[in-house]
């Protein structure tokens, strides 16, 4: 295949280094420890096979162009990260109480791995990221352009994996400065405001 990998390469590091909803999700996560993060991260890159398929299967070409049908994923999306942010922020407003093994600030894998994937799956950027930016990397007359679409995808997974190893990495750093009851509240005061900030971004977004 004569596709320009370093180009492609380039545009998808360009994408994970803008923080977003995932990066929010993944670095929140990891902040309960390295299993959530790592858990949280392998559901954003699950929710990525399935937009991954689906362009392989030429829908997500068919989503990009009925805005109607994107419309729905934004305001499902921006109402789970509103969801979320909701979560985390109305704990804190509580009379503060001593930490339990059911404490908020406790968090499981498996909580985590759908946190990732449906804000993933649910997110209209990568849709249009598939029907729209990745196709500019096909080369007619290379080799299918299936074929050519899942290589790009595979790459572009990969990369996020690399990418969201070093989110889950700083997140288990900070999680040693939020072990004091005070800091972890202020840091899920303002996590949960920007998921709720985005969530609401999204809801109220005409485009």
């Amino acid at each position: 295949m004569d596709i320009d990998w370093w180009a492609f390469v380039g545009v998808v590091a360009v994408a994970y280094a803008i923080p977003g909803p995932d990066f929010a999700v993944i670095l929140r996560s990891a902040t309960r420890g390295l299993r959530p993060g790592a858990a949280a991260a392998l559901g954003a890159q699950a929710g990525l096979c399935v937009h991954m398929m689906l362009a392989v299967a030429g829908l997500s070409v068919v989503l990009a162009r009925h805005p109607e049908a994107l419309t729905v994923i934004r305001v499902l999306g921006g109402a789970y990260l509103l969801y979320l942010g909701g979560r985390l922020v109305l704990p804190t407003l509580r009379r503060s109480r001593p930490e339990t093994p059911s404490s908020p600030s406790e968090m499981s894998a498996r909580s985590a791995f759908g946190q990732g994937l449906f804000t993933n799956l649910l997110n209209p950027k990568a849709v249009l990221f598939f029907a729209a930016v990745l196709p500019q990397f096909v080369v007619p007359g290379s080799a299918p352009v299936w074929v050519q679409v899942a290589a790009l995808g595979v790459v572009d997974v990969l990369l996020g994996v690399v990418a969201w190893a070093v989110v889950v990495l700083l997140g288990v750093r900070l999680s040693a400065a939020l072990r004091r009851d005070r800091v972890r509240r202020w840091w899920d005061r303002v996590t949960g405001t920007v998921l709720a900030g985005v969530g609401g971004g999204l809801v109220a977004s005409r485009g």
